[in-house]
C-alpha cells in the first residue's frame, strides 16, 4: 500500500519537474504583448511592442496585460492538466485498490 503511495508521490514530483521545462505563452492585442511562463506558472518573460507602449494609456496597458496574463495562466493550466492525466492514467487502477474499489 505504501509502495503505491510512494510511487504516486514520486510520479507527481517528476511531473512538476517536467512542467518547469515546458514553456507557455499568452498574447494580447494581436501579439503586441506577449508573456512567457513555465507550465508551473513561473513567469519568465514579458514583451511589449514599442509601438503599443508609445500609444497606449495606463489603463489600456493594464487591461491588455491582464488579458495576456490570463491567457498564459489558462495555457499553463491546460498543459498541466494534460500532463497529469497522461501520467496518472495507469496509476489510478492500482490506487483504486487502496480504497476498497
Amino acid at each position: 500500500m505504501f509502495d503505491k503511495l510512494t510511487q504516486a508521490q514520486q510520479k507527481i514530483e517528476e511531473i512538476k519537474q517536467r512542467l518547469d521545462t515546458i514553456t507557455v505563452t499568452g498574447e494580447a492585442c494581436g501579439g503586441m504583448i506577449k508573456i512567457t511562463a513555465t507550465a508551473n506558472k513561473n513567469f519568465k518573460e514579458m514583451t511589449i511592442h514599442p509601438d503599443f507602449l508609445a500609444n497606449a494609456g495606463k489603463e489600456e496597458l493594464e487591461e491588455v496585460l491582464i488579458v495576456a496574463i490570463n491567457k498564459t495562466l489558462e495555457q499553463a493550466d491546460r498543459v498541466s492538466q494534460t500532463e497529469m492525466e497522461a501520467a496518472t492514467k495507469g496509476m489510478m487502477g492500482g490506487l483504486g485498490g487502496l480504497f476498497g474499489k
